[in-house]
């Protein structure tokens, strides 16, 4: 059992382990002194000085632990092997690369809770899961939760089985070249086989993952893939969460909770890719972009499948957005160099540039070295591989006030979202990511935050084209517990999405966790370990965190770029008081600068909206009141942007989104400014108005329908009746 991994079964083993141990620990916690604890009794002439002599010993070493903690806990959370993920460049055709998608319909089998290893004992993997169970289709990409009427399904904990037969070309047998499986994102945890041999483990959804399964595969014949998909959050898992078997009518269940508030969506995720590539390929690719005056720079750093980069050549062409050639630059053996651009046009957030998110695209061509003895008019260098990417060139700065892109200051309007809509869940959708990439525009932001998890790679290439900046954020929400292993998953995450994402410009921040329990004293340790890991990752990015404790609580700012906090004035705290939200906003946000000196935004602010429902004076849970609690924080906001320190807001949410099933939420989180269908609010006609205003390109640039006529201007109404 143990060699299976991620089977439901070993990681509950290892939970209930776990919370037999914590257990424990806070019951010592918890006794008072003198007290009975399992067998052993103190006579009660012997209470008092015993708890005198505890009293006493208790004081004496309470300072030395206050000195001790930190360094105890930083030696724990600074130690440990960090693994290092290789290639996952974005599949793409070439002349030297072939793409096959797996996507569409597959077979499905669910588990049973109570025995969720019974497929792996059974291996159901060595055969067509039909002749095991009976199969349902289940389209890939998407979650499996809503596409049934089971509710059973929908409340899934546990694991899950697909399986599909398809074709490999024998064409792709010719030659050298490798086949590779590559999975945009299986959440949580996955094992994949391939005809019956496992290939592939992996463990933390919304990342891709791949491996080479050349030697596998049946080349002009049918072949069979079968994943098992395991949705099970541990307090060992990023994000965290805790199962329980707990009584039901007719028997007991197996019941997963979680304290973050979106609805634990699984399955195949994003897309499933077969790509080729040659023998000798471009393995990765690094970039990083600059430039001075009207000159742009893009220094790239190329690995390739073979430690004998002395035998390879590469050539770099730049193309601009009409695809004219504007630049070349060749490296032989360090497989690195810069392509420098004259008349380089930067990349620009939206509403900052009449063409934002300008982009290039760079042509990188593997060779192979020609012998130095080889005469110059010999042949030309015969091509190995050909890989085509985009490039924005900007730069990133920043300070203890200011956030710049090239060299401006930026006011960051944006929003949390979710990866969340109706049937789908969590599952890719291109049509959807089109309708809501135009809505953002619409509406005027130029930001979003990646909430709660990396998002698809689709969309942070939209994010590339449209303009928009990304707050990247990892899977680490509601942080607790804090743990050695945790801190390793944690690190892997963020290591996963960094090199995941670090050559998309539109990637401005990193934030390496949302609502961190972070008034917690092991967070001060934790969160210093996962700051410096970021930081040695990726330097040229600020990393922030969605703070939500007590900024006198909190011990991971400290640690951060950026201040973010989250706060919900006249929502769950002081609900209904409109009058309660300007000068709380305000001084809080100068207490973190007060504290940190560093820049500060708000990462999440908003109200819980029920569609179509209006009330005057305004109450909540209406439209109305959506619209004064934003109205209430304009107030704040802009006062604090006199102050020089703040730097953006951000709203709570874009769109409504599921959650799980709580006597508090009304078919979901109702707090976006669209409905779930994508619908408008009347808070979102406020804040388009609001983030238009805002726009760095000024009035030549508002939209025509921004605002509705009504009547003329109060002078040109007194010109019209004089002349009457």
């Amino acid at each position: 059992m143990a060699k299976e991994g991620f089977s439901s079964v070993m990681r509950l083993v290892a939970c209930g382990r776990g919370s037999a141990g914590a257990s424990a620990n806070e019951a010592s916690d918890n006794e008072e002194p003198g007290s009975k604890s399992g067998n052993a009794t103190v006579p009660e002439r012997r209470k008092k000085p015993i708890r005198v002599l505890i009293t006493v010993v208790t004081f004496a070493v309470m300072g030395m632990i206050g000195c001790m903690v930190n360094v105890v806990f930083g030696a724990m959370y600074t130690t440990g092997n960090e693994s290092s993920t290789e290639g996952l460049l974005y599949p793409i055709e070439s002349e030297t690369r072939e793409m096959k998608k797996l996507d569409g319909m597959w077979n499905f089998v669910r588990s049973d809770s109570n025995n969720p290893a019974q497929g792996v004992r059974e291996k159901w993997y060595m055969d067509d899961l039909a002749r095991h169970r009976k199969t349902i289709g289940m389209p890939v990409p998407s979650s499996f939760n809503d596409l049934t009427e089971d509710a059973a399904l929908r409340d899934h904990v546990g694991t899950v089985w697909y399986d599909r037969k398809f074709f490999v070309p024998r064409a792709w047998s010719k030659g050298d070249d490798r086949v590779f499986i590559r999975f945009g994102s299986v959440h949580y945890s996955t094992t994949v086989w391939i005809n019956g041999v496992e290939v592939l483990k992996h463990e933390i959804g919304h990342l891709p993952f791949e491996a080479d399964v050349t030697s596998v595969l049946k080349y002009g014949a049918e072949n069979r893939i079968t994943v098992l998909c395991d949705n099970v959050l541990l307090q060992v898992t990023i994000p965290q969460g805790k199962v329980d078997n707990q009584p039901i009518d007719n028997g007991v269940e197996l019941v997963q909770s979680y304290t973050f508030d979106f609805f634990n969506y699984a399955g195949i995720h994003r897309s499933v890719v077969l790509y080729t590539v040659p023998r000798v390929y471009i393995k990765d690719v690094a970039v990083h972009t600059s430039y001075e005056g009207e000159q742009g720079r893009i220094d790239y750093q190329v690995t390739i499948s073979t430690n004998e980069t002395e035998k390879h050549h590469l050539t770099v062409k730049l193309y601009d957005r009409n695809g004219t050639h504007v630049a070349t630059d060749e490296s032989d053996a360090n497989l690195q160099g810069t392509v420098v651009i004259p008349q380089v046009r930067r990349w620009w957030p939206y509403l900052m540039d009449p063409e934002p998110g300008y982009l290039y695209t760079m042509e990188i061509t593997l060779g192979a070295a020609q012998s130095p003895e080889a005469p110059s008019d010999t042949k030309e260098t015969q091509v190995l591989d050909v890989y085509r990417m985009k490039v924005g060139v900007r730069t990133l700065e920043w300070n203890n006030s200011t956030f710049l892109i090239n060299g401006k200051p930026i006011y960051f309007r944006g929003f949390g979202r979710h990866e969340d809509s109706d049937i789908r869940g969590k599952g890719l959708d291109l049509a959807l990511l089109t309708k809501d990439f135009n809505l953002l525009k619409w509406v005027g932001a130029n930001a979003y935050r990646t909430s709660h998890y990396p998002y698809s790679e689709e969309s942070m290439q939209f994010a590339d084209e449209h303009g928009i900046m990304i707050i990247d954020e990892c899977p680490s929400v509601d942080t607790e517990n804090y743990s050695q292993i945790l801190l390793e998953k944690h690190k892997s995450s963020i290591e996963q999405l960094v090199h995941r994402d670090r050559n998309h410009p539109s990637v401005v921040m990193w934030s390496i966790a949302n609502e961190p329990r972070t008034g917690n004293v092991k967070a001060d340790a934790y969160f210093a370990a996962v700051a410096k890991y970021t930081k040695q990752l990726d330097p040229t990015r600020p990393i922030t965190a969605a703070i939500a404790v007590n900024v006198n609580d909190d011990l991971a700012a400290k640690h951060l770029d950026i201040v973010s906090f989250n706060r919900y004035n006249a929502w769950y705290a002081n609900a209904g008081k409109l009058n309660m939200i300007t000068n709380r906003v305000i001084e809080e946000a100068e207490a973190w600068n007060k504290k940190h000196d560093k820049p500060v935004l708000m990462s999440e602010y908003g109200a819980d909206t029920q569609e179509g429902l209006h009330t005057l004076p305004a109450y909540i849970w209406s439209e109305d009141y959506q619209t004064r609690v934003f109205s209430q924080h304009f107030k704040a906001f802009d006062a604090l942007r006199k102050k020089n320190f703040f730097i953006g807001e951000f709203v709570w949410n874009f769109a409504d989104f599921k959650t799980a099933q709580t006597y508090t939420r009304v078919g979901g989180n109702k707090k976006g400014i669209f409905t779930r269908n994508r619908q408008p609010k009347a808070a979102a006609y406020l804040l388009r108005q609001r983030y238009y205003a805002l726009g760095e390109l000024g009035p030549s640039y508002l939209p025509s329908d921004l605002f509705l006529y009504t009547a003329p201007e109060y002078k040109q109404m007194e010109s019209e009746r004089s002349e009457l």
